[in-house]
Order: structure tokens, then C-alpha cells, then sequence
């Protein structure tokens, strides 16, 4: 009988390695920390908390927290990683230095939140800028999506109480920045509220509203350039009368409940209005239809809305709703768009589905759940959550390339960030050797070559 061999090789381990970096493909986030200018910003917003003869800066914190979180921190003692590289990420302060912090921010209030925003904002328009054809903007529109989040709080927190889910956390409200079909998304709002916050409150969606267009361009502040979409929390006559203010102009589309005066107006809807539902690549969708309602239903809506219900054979397995007909789901959605085809505007608002997997990603990246006690400090916490976001969704776009820009937090921390390397100085130089054998290396290295290339900002 011969004897068994091991699945995987047999190496000695020993500790003492010199020059050995990991987390080396974190690199990627530095230099497109240092090429938005985002360290500059945050560090300059932030000046006015750093106290007299501090040894390390505020923003410079603040960042480096975002970096462990980016590199899969869930709490603001991963930093720690970062600090076991100092030859890659600097000093970073210790942890009771970042807790004293994130407590004088929290103590601050809105002021300390409007300088982190403000700061974001102004680094947004500047890496929009450097993207050039691959900004969200390209195409003159800018489409962002608000969705609210639950949160599972595994403690006793402040605002946390049971959700409409029967969980028991917190329920934000956030906004993203749609990239379309070639990249991923960015944040531009985030609402903290307790669980039990409405999902259809209008003052809560008017709020995220705010909040998301002072993170856009001025261009975008209001405007038909300026499309909002929501589910069905979105479709109260406060919200959408807000949006279509005179002087604000945004293009809206978001979902309705399918009351009962809508209900009855679909069943009087004849076969000819009915317009077969299209997918991206112009093709017909099978079992689906799409019509426009008209008439009283729109009397107390404001001016302009059309109203666009789709009917579509449920899925197998699928359980039929009340406000279903004749064995079709029903769903409806409002707009402010005109001269457009209703298919090709039920395809655009179809799309909002995008926001679920921006979602996905922050409960990747963060938001599993908010590690702090109290609001005030979970509020900073959620500003950290967005920049982070921000930092993925900008380097994908400025340094990547094909599939690679698609890729996920969790790709790009397996396939990138993760990455060992080995750090040489010679002179006045230190020259970071990532292996070759590892299948991405090149995407590291060409990544980069993109980065250095970029204007340095200022």
C-alpha cells in the first residue's frame, strides 16, 4: 500500500521576512486618493478639529480608516492593518487617537458633516473631470437612485428598534449615482433613521434629494439633466410635487402602489393600447406589455406626469396579488419624461434594479452594520461608508478597463488589494515588486500606469 500524499505542499513557515508588503495592492487606493485630490480636501475640511500640535491630522485619520474599511474593515480598529505598513500607508495614529476623533466629529454635529460632504462634492466634480468619457455624466444626464437600506443591529444601539421586516436595527435612506451598463455606482446620500422609519416618507425622500444634488456638478442641482428614480416609497404626491417644482425641474421616475382607481382604469385598457416590453439590446420581452393611462387619474398630480403600467406573466411559482388581472402582475410607475416611447422609459426605470446591487455592495463595504453606539457617531461612520464607496467606484473608473471596471468590492479585494509584494529601496527609491505569477498582477501594474498619468491635482 503506498503511502497517502498530502492535497497541498508542506512548507515550513518562519516570521522575520524583510521587505515583504501585504495588502500591496492597496496602492491602487492610495494613488487615487492622491490623484482626485481627495486627501488634500478631506484634510483641509477637517482642519478646524486638528488641535495645536497634534502629530497626526485629522483627514489623514479619517482616511485611513476608509482604507481598512475599502481593504474589508468593519470597525474602526482595523485600522490597525494599515499600520502594520507604514513604508505603504504612512503613520497612522493609534486606536484610542482615532475613537477621540470620530467622539469630537460626533460632537460637532452637522458642521463637521457638511465639511466632509462639502469636500466630497468638490473632489466629485474634479474625478468626473479626469474621467472624461468614463464619468456618469458623459452623456450630458446624470440618473441617481434612491433606495433605503436595512441595517441589523446585533446590540442595543441608539435609533435602532424593529424594522418592517420584524429585524431589529436601523433603516437609512441612501442615493446613488447610476454608472450605467459599463461601470458600477456611486454614493451622493445618506440618511440615517431609526428602524422603524417610514419607507414611503416624503420629507425623508426630499431630505436624500438635498443631500444627493449638493453632491452633483451646480450644472445638476435642477434641470431636466437630473433624473431621480425610486420604487414605490418614492410615489407620494409630496415628493414628486417637490421634485416637479417650479425652478427645480428634475426629471423623475418612480413606482406607484397600484391603488384602486389605477386598478380599474387598467382593466379598461384595450389590447390595441397595449406596446410589447423591451430589454437592453432592443429585443422584445417575452410576456410583457406596456400602456399609458390617461384621464382622472392624473387630476391630482402635478402637471405634466405620465403614468406607465406594465403587466407581465409572473415567474413560476409566483404568487398573484389583488391588484393583479387576469393572471398578469401589475406594476406602475410615474415620469416626467415626454417624446419618449413608454417601452423605452419602462426599460429606463426597470433598470433602478442596479440600485440593489450598489446596495449589496455597501452591506459589503461597511454596512453590515453600524459598529458605534450612538447616532451622532454612526453618523460619521456612514460619511466613512461613503467615501469608501466613492474610492471603488472612482478607481475602476479612472485606472480600469473591460470586465475589470464591473468588478465588485469582494473581486476587487481578492483579485487586487490583496496582492503580496516585495518593497526594495535603492537610493532615493522605493520600488514596490508585486509576484508575477499572480493572475492579476497586470491589471495591478496597468492600473496604475493610468493613475500616474493623470494630472496632478491643483
Amino acid at each position: 500500500m503506498k503511502k497517502r500524499i498530502g492535497s497541498y505542499p508542506r512548507v515550513r513557515v518562519e516570521g522575520g521576512g524583510r521587505g515583504v508588503v501585504s495588502q500591496a495592492g492597496a496602492m491602487l487606493l492610495v494613488e487615487t486618493v492622491r490623484k482626485a485630490g481627495l486627501d488634500t480636501a478631506i484634510s483641509a475640511a477637517l482642519a478646524p478639529w486638528r488641535k495645536a500640535r497634534a502629530v497626526h491630522d485629522p483627514g489623514k485619520i479619517l482616511l485611513d480608516v476608509a482604507l481598512a474599511v475599502a481593504l474589508g474593515g468593519d470597525c474602526l480598529a482595523d485600522v490597525a492593518m494599515l499600520r502594520a505598513e507604514p513604508a505603504v500607508f504612512g503613520p497612522v495614529a493609534s486606536d484610542p487617537t482615532v475613537s477621540r476623533l470620530i467622539d469630537t466629529l460626533a460632537a460637532s454635529g452637522e458642521t463637521a458633516l457638511r465639511a466632509i460632504c462639502a469636500a466630497r462634492a468638490d473632489v466629485r466634480q474634479q474625478v468626473w473631470r479626469l474621467a472624461d468619457r468614463e464619468a456618469p455624466d458623459a452623456g450630458g444626464t446624470v440618473t441617481v437612485d434612491l433606495d433605503g437600506v436595512l441595517v441589523i443591529a446585533h446590540s442595543d444601539k441608539e435609533d435602532a428598534s424593529p424594522t418592517w421586516k420584524r429585524i431589529y436595527g436601523h433603516h437609512p435612506l441612501m442615493g446613488f449615482v447610476d454608472h450605467g451598463p459599463g461601470g458600477t455606482g456611486e454614493p451622493v446620500a445618506a440618511l440615517l433613521r431609526p428602524g422603524n422609519a417610514g419607507s414611503n416618507t416624503a420629507a425623508d425622500h426630499i431630505t436624500a434629494t438635498q443631500l444627493t444634488l449638493a453632491q452633483l456638478p451646480k450644472k445638476y442641482r435642477r434641470g431636466r439633466r437630473t433624473l431621480i428614480r425610486t420604487d414605490s416609497a418614492g410615489g407620494t404626491h409630496d415628493f414628486v410635487a417637490w421634485l416637479a417644482q417650479r425652478g427645480r425641474w428634475l426629471s423623475y421616475s418612480v413606482g406607484m402602489v397600484i391603488t384602486e382607481a389605477i386598478h380599474q382604469h387598467v382593466l379598461k385598457v384595450p389590447a390595441s393600447a397595449w406596446t410589447p416590453a423591451v430589454e437592453m439590446d432592443g429585443e422584445v420581452r417575452d410576456g410583457a406589455w406596456v400602456a399609458e393611462l390617461t384621464g382622472d387619474v392624473l387630476d391630482s398630480w402635478p402637471k405634466g406626469m405620465r403614468l406607465i403600467v406594465r403587466k407581465e406573466r409572473p415567474h413560476l411559482g409566483a404568487q398573484l396579488r389583488l391588484t393583479d388581472a387576469d393572471g398578469m402582475r401589475l406594476t406602475c410607475f410615474a415620469t416626467s419624461t415626454s417624446g419618449r416611447p413608454i417601452a423605452e422609459l419602462e426599460l429606463r426605470h426597470r433598470l433602478r434594479a442596479r440600485a440593489e446591487d450598489r446596495i449589496r455592495n455597501a452591506r459589503a463595504t461597511g454596512l453590515r452594520n453600524l459598529p458605534l453606539h450612538r447616532t451622532t457617531q454612526n453618523r460619521i461612520w456612514l460619511e466613512i461608508v461613503q467615501i469608501v464607496l466613492d474610492l471603488l467606484a472612482w478607481m475602476p473608473m479612472l485606472a480600469l478597463t473591460g470586465k475589470a471596471r464591473l468588478w465588485e468590492p469582494r473581486q476587487l479585494r481578492l483579485r487586487l488589494f490583496t496582492a503580496a509584494g516585495q518593497l526594495v529601496t535603492t537610493g532615493r527609491w522605493r520600488i514596490l515588486r508585486l509576484a508575477r505569477h499572480w493572475p492579476w498582477t497586470g491589471h495591478i501594474t496597468a492600473a496604475l500606469d493610468r493613475l500616474t498619468q493623470l494630472p496632478v491635482p491643483g
